[in-house]
């Protein structure tokens, strides 16, 4: 050493010398390589002149003071051969990397990655859970006492300036343990060489094959060309990739970094599997029943925060690029999908985090400024696997385009059947399917579900459902329906129609405090693939709480709407004052930071026209004739399965045989029927010729009423066929005003529709509330489209009342 800095042995010792002779060669009067690079041409350094040259023990053992001497730290940074001392390279031992504890600790880790050795031999073990624990607890015992005891024992017995040498260099590049072998150096350098050659061949033979189970399990889809092996059963591409990732680590030549690397796929599997384990504790998992009696969880996410910390404490930036790596690796298999299913503890969080959340959201009505439209989308028409139903795909789309609200969003479709038969129900469970496939496309988030119900349980279905939907606080609170297709058939199935169902579905919203929106002629409304340009016209008849304008809003957000500009249309009486009350829409639009057109109309004719008396006239026979077939439904519904089975046998064998005489068809039906049901059908012989009656009057009135329509159509002069200018006016006389009134507001707003709105992409307006009475429901339909009629788009909106818009934030 010249003074503290230990010098090279190559710049002390000539090569042909052996080391042992060292101190020989320590002296400033003996010639030699010291002499000529110090005291070059004769003179000598300051460095060599101020400083003292001697030869020291580099192993003083356990009598010196070399365990005090090194129980402090002493971190030298690069280039330097003590801390804050630059050294030169040519001749001193220096350090070619800055060294802190952490770097150290990233150096020394790997030593310590044989935790789950155990583990992964319990193929092997013939009790691993007994086994495991122990072998692993005594294995981290054993070598942890055995690594400690070499640190102390090289501290105390070695000296720190050549603890140091990294490199061996003041020892001509050998190492300082195998200098302390016997009986000669050469035992401990094979016996390191085997030991690491023998666990990086270990590697090397199960590193491919931990990559084949894994590309063989289709966890992470890209892996999948890995999952084939030869006809040895060796995972040969498996081992190819893993010798080229190897042998690029050996090309780099710098351990210390390829330490560090090696010490984050450690980290990261050691933190991951610690996570799982509080989380699966936390989360009160009941299939989690861990067998070791001194696990605790938080025991287990100590240690995943030790993991965490000693990956940024010793490269922060390879921890960030770790965490990324294994985000993006979590999502791919996310988006892929994993083939198989063992349990994802992200669900189970997400489930427990869904569960709190709800928990935590009052069942009370929220504050305006937090109101979203949460949708309920109800289908009743029919299904079928070779027919797409556009009118169900167009409403979907359209709930799709009001995805700006971020709320919930249940698609729920009636299906007529039995829940009890195992067919109705899987015919439920495929098109609940094609519903979840159809939402996907559109990517429209929500949930899909299917209900079966009996031949009058539709009512009722439909109550029950919107009454027990959602989960405490979060619950559809808006009703989309599309408008029903009418039919004149008086079949049973006809009178449970959808156009029959709307009723019930409109009833049952407005009992349970919903909002409405009701898309008229939803084929006409674009799919999510077009884009529209043009004016979205809402028409202000009412205050309803602002959803109209919430709902306009939120579709201009979509890119089908987003080249549509808004208009605010207000219908104003004539006592009205017109230009304060466009004032006041103006500055409230303005409050809510909607970009609006402002129009007022008047609305002012209260001469009833002759249309609306018309159009009166033919809802008043519409209206009976819908209730005379009501009346035949509950005949029907009072008779029995049996009865009615005869019914229909009796009514084939008259087609047969064009036979109307009732003891004829009676002989064929008791011939033909079962012999288990003959005195039953004998005692029911006259209930089936009542029904036989019944049936005969409810076709001939289907007939008449058909035969009604096709006059109308003819005609807009004739309301019923051969009626003459005197009956017609009597019957005008007859009408209720009240009706004749409502008919021409109706008229009235239509016209008003047309004459503004011809060219507007889609117009709001307010539904009015439907009436408490099933009796007057047909009327109520009737009045709404003659107010739509002609308008190719339009929504009927009803809110509750409730302002669900405000102009705070």
């Amino acid at each position: 050493m010249l003074g503290d800095h230990l010098l090279q042995a190559r710049v002390v010792l000539p090569d042909d010398v052996p080391l042992s002779n060292i101190c020989d060669y320590c002296n400033s009067s003996v010639p030699g390589p010291l002499l000529n690079y110090f005291c070059p041409n004769g003179q000598c350094s300051e460095t060599f002149i101020q400083n003292e040259l001697r030869c020291i023990n580099a192993f003083p053992g356990f009598g010196s003071n070399a365990f005090i001497d090194n129980l402090g730290s002493n971190y030298v940074g690069k280039n330097e051969y003590l801390k804050g001392k630059s050294a030169d390279r040519n001749v001193e031992v220096f350090q070619d990397v800055k060294t802190t504890f952490f770097v150290l600790l990233a150096i020394y880790f790997p030593a310590v990655t044989g935790i789950l050795t155990g583990a992964n031999m319990s193929g092997d073990l013939k009790n691993p859970n007994l086994s495991i624990p122990a072998g692993t607890i005594a294995a981290q015992l054993t070598t942890s006492f055995i690594y400690f005891s070499l640190a102390l024992v090289f501290g105390a017995t070695i000296d720190g300036a050549v603890l140091r040498d990294k490199y061996g260099q003041s020892l001509r590049g050998g190492m300082i343990v195998a200098n302390l072998a016997w009986p000669t150096e050469w035992l401990l350098l094979i016996g390191s060489f085997l030991s690491t050659f023998g666990a990086a061949l270990q590697c090397l033979c199960s590193a491919p094959r931990l990559l084949q189970s894994i590309a063989k399990d289709d966890v992470i889809p890209i892996l999948k060309p890995f999952a084939k092996i030869t006809s040895k059963n060796e995972p040969f591409k498996g081992l190819l990739i893993t010798i080229i990732i190897a042998e690029l680590a050996i090309l780099m030549g710098a351990m210390d970094q390829i330490a560090a690397v090696v010490d984050f796929f450690f980290l990261m599997c050691y933190a991951f599997v610690n996570l799982i384990c509080a989380l699966h504790s936390l989360l009160g998992a009941p299939n989690w029943r861990p067998r070791f009696k001194f696990y605790h969880w938080s025991l287990a996410l100590l240690g995943a925060g030790l993991c965490f910390f000693i990956m940024f404490s010793t490269h922060w930036d390879y921890a960030i690029v770790s965490c990324v790596l294994c985000l993006a690796i979590y999502k791919y298999v996310e988006w892929k999908g994993a083939k198989k299913e063992w349990g994802d503890g992200i669900r189970g969080l997400a489930l427990t985090t869904a569960q709190y959340s709800l928990m935590k959201i009052s069942e009370k009505d929220p504050h305006p400024k937090n109101f979203r439209p949460q949708l309920l989308l109800l289908l009743s028409m029919p299904w079928s696997k070779e027919l797409v139903d556009m009118r169900y795909l167009n409403l979907i789309n359209f709930a799709s385009q009001l995805k700006a609200s971020r709320g919930l969003t249940i698609v729920v479709a009636f299906i007529r059947g039995n829940p009890l038969l195992i067919d109705d129900r899987r015919k439920a469970e495929e098109v609940k399917a094609r519903m979840e496939f159809d939402m996907n496309q559109i990517r429209l988030r929500g949930f899909a579900k299917t209900l079966v119900y009996g031949e009058t349980q539709i009512g009722g279905s439909v109550s029950t459902l919107i009454q027990s939907v959602g989960m405490g606080g979060l619950r559809p609170n808006t009703l989309l329906l599309s408008w029903p297709v009418h039919t004149t058939s008086s079949s049973a199935e006809a009178i449970d129609s959808e156009y029959h169902t709307f009723t019930d579905k409109l009833h049952a919203g407005v009992a349970t405090d919903m909002c409405l929106v009701v898309a008229k002629d939803i084929v006409n409304f674009p799919v999510s693939a077009i884009r529209l340009v043009g004016t979205i016209d809402v028409y202000w008849i009412v205050q309803d709480g602002g959803l109209c304008i919430l709902i306009a809003y939120l579709l201009t957000q979509s890119k089908v709407w987003r080249g549509c500009k808004l208009r605010v249309i207000a219908i104003a009486q004539e006592m009205d004052n017109n230009t304060k009350l466009q004032a006041d829409l103006q500055r409230y639009v303005y409050q809510l930071r909607i970009d609006a057109r402002i129009m007022v109309i008047e609305l002012s004719d209260p001469k009833i026209s002759k249309n609306a008396f018309e159009r009166t006239l033919l809802m008043e026979e519409r209206t009976r004739y819908m209730q005379e077939m009501y009346d035949i439904k509950k005949k029907l519904n009072k008779i029995s399965p049996l009865v009615l089975a005869e019914m229909k046998q009796n009514d084939k064998l008259n087609s047969d045989d064009n036979d109307t005489d009732s003891e004829t068809k009676t002989k064929t039906d008791d011939k033909n029927g079962d012999d288990d049901n003959e005195e039953m059908s004998m005692s029911s012989k006259e209930k089936v010729s009542s029904m036989k009656k019944t049936a005969s009057s409810s076709e001939k009135m289907s007939s008449n009423h058909d035969e009604k329509r096709v006059t109308i159509a003819e005609s807009k002069n004739e309301i019923v066929g051969g009626d003459d200018k005197d009956d017609r006016d009597k019957k005008f006389r007859m009408l209720d005003r009240k009706k004749v009134r409502k008919m021409h507001t109706a008229v009235r707003l239509n016209e008003m529709i047309l004459a503004n709105s011809a060219d507007s992409q889609l117009v709001l307006l307010n539904l009015p509330k439907p009436p408490v009475a099933r009796e007057g429901l047909d009327d109520y339909m009737h009045y709404l489209e003659v107010l739509s009629d002609k308008i190719p788009r339009i929504l009927f909106i009803r809110g509750t009342g409730k302002e669900v818009i405000t102009t705070y934030s």
